[in-house]
């Protein structure tokens, strides 16, 4: 699959990015050779596998789910938050 100008104006949009225009062909090369790496893993033979199925042997190592009781936390990431309020990011509409 190619990745085209207008593709690439679609997904700046919506994840507001500015691509510089110096940089636009690396960027839709790059776009480009990612999907048809995903397309090459599509063409994997997957059937004979379990759902469960684990390249670690063993399985995969549990630890004990804590939470953090640490209050400032949440403080310290929303003072680096563009924008605010009452412990929430607010962050622009992306549905039109």
């Amino acid at each position: 699959m190619q990745i085209d100008q207008q593709t690439l104006e679609k997904l700046e949009k919506l994840s507001h990015l500015r691509i510089a225009e110096e940089k636009r062909c690396e960027v839709l090369q790059q776009l480009t050779e990612i999907l048809e790496y995903v397309e090459n893993l599509n063409e994997l033979d997957t059937q004979a596998l379990d759902s469960y199925f684990s390249t670690l042997e063993g399985g995969t190592p549990m630890r004990e789910d804590l939470p953090g009781n640490d209050p400032e936390v949440p403080k310290i990431i929303l003072e680096h938050a563009p924008e605010s309020r009452d412990d929430f990011f607010i962050v622009p509409a992306i549905i039109e």
